[in-house]
């Protein structure tokens, strides 16, 4: 029998110990962290807690290991939008170049 373990599932593997640390969140984090929330409320019902979950774990071991935690979430949530045709690839890439614009060409 083949190993089915997906990239993200580490669970039962060896490692060394888990570093804990305190962390004070970005704005940018928070505000991933807002739009989460206005995305799965009562009144938007966009996505789930098991849609963003299938959708982090669906990025691929390149993505997943580059990504923190937040960027897992943009680029899930934002893979969901795309799926679900409530955002278009089109939208998107104008969007991104206004916030890139206002950034004064800054990388995101």
């Amino acid at each position: 029998m083949t190993d089915r373990r997906r990239h993200h599932d580490m669970g039962g593997l060896e490692d060394g110990p888990v570093e804990i640390k305190e962390h004070t969140s970005e704005p940018w984090e928070k505000r991933v962290d807002a739009i989460r929330s206005l995305l799965s409320d009562e009144q938007r019902n966009m996505l789930s807690v098991d849609e963003l979950r299938r959708a982090i774990e669906d990025l691929g071991a390149e993505a997943y290991d580059r990504y923190n935690y937040y960027e897992r979430w943009m680029a899930a949530m934002t893979n969901i939008l795309l799926e679900k045709k409530i955002l278009g690839v089109d939208e998107l890439g104008r969007k991104m170049a206004e916030v890139e614009a206002r950034q004064g060409n800054k990388p995101l």
